[in-house]
């Protein structure tokens, strides 16, 4: 586990003790909802550098676990991992909750919350704007090429080395040189996210398979499918340069009318 989020861990628990003691042990399950939803829906900054320590992070799916009805169909990788994170804060706070003898379980193994804390207003759901990112600004502007760039680049160079007959199909030649350069790993894909912070507002936006991930696809393979649209639109371009690939009359890559729409990561 990421060093910076075992931190924050203990200090929302800490927290939560603190908070609970003052209020004499009511509204358990309130009070942890609220904490962690003010405590662990990060920046973009700072949610990124705790992937770049815990790239496993990138395996979360949103599940049912999206409180924001905004974000519910359709959630931003930083608010699908956020959610992930809090959720396994709320279960290590319900279990101190218990210890501590401030809730109860049922027969069947359910919380049981007093009729006042049922009556309280649901505290309000997290949002976050993964759009702002003082990283990414500040990397733009350093010296030398960036990762993604670098991925770029190589898959480019790739593509223009095997594009030498006009008559090959230059889209199928681009989808699949992409495909040979993405990253899927999360391992892989962890130090693109820390130096960009700005892939965590990605959202899966149907690029992903939804029958191979039962329309829940992981955090990271959303981030894949937009890095893999991203060098597929590059290479496209590069085949309209080169004069194998019709375009119209905005510049846009011709594609071939049988290849159907854009591609989805299986």
């Amino acid at each position: 586990m990421s060093q910076r989020l075992t931190t924050l861990i203990e200090q929302v628990r800490a927290d939560y003790l603190l908070q609970m003691e003052r209020e004499a042990g009511r509204y358990p399950y309130t009070t942890a909802e609220k904490i962690c939803n003010e405590r662990l829906y990060l920046s973009a900054d700072e949610l990124a550098r705790i992937v770049a320590e815990d790239p496993t992070l990138l395996a979360a799916r949103r599940g049912n676990l999206i409180a924001s009805e905004k974000e519910r169909d359709n959630p931003s990788v930083g608010m699908i991992i956020s959610a992930n994170i809090a959720a396994a804060m709320m279960e290590g706070l319900m279990d101190v909750a218990l210890e501590r003898g401030w809730l109860v379980v049922d027969d069947n193994g359910r919380l049981m919350l007093e009729a006042e804390e049922l009556a309280l207003p649901e505290p309000r759901a997290a949002e976050v704007d993964y759009s702002l990112s003082e990283t990414a600004r500040e990397n733009l502007v350093l010296p030398g090429q960036s990762l993604l760039t670098g991925v770029m680049n190589r898959a480019e160079a790739a593509f223009a080395e095997r594009l030498t007959d006009s008559h090959q199909n230059a889209y199928a030649l681009a989808l699949q040189v992409a495909s040979e350069y993405s990253l899927f790993a999360p391992d892989d894909l962890a130090p693109l996210v820390d130096e960009n912070p700005l892939l965590l507002g990605l959202r899966g936006d149907g690029m992903v398979d939804e029958a191979m991930f039962e329309g829940d696809p992981p955090a990271g393979m959303i981030v894949s499918a937009h890095l893999t649209q991203m060098v597929v639109s590059q290479l496209l371009e590069l085949a309209v340069e080169r004069g194998v690939l019709g375009s119209d009359s905005s510049g846009h890559p011709l594609l071939p009318e049988d290849d159907g729409p854009n591609p989805v990561i299986h």
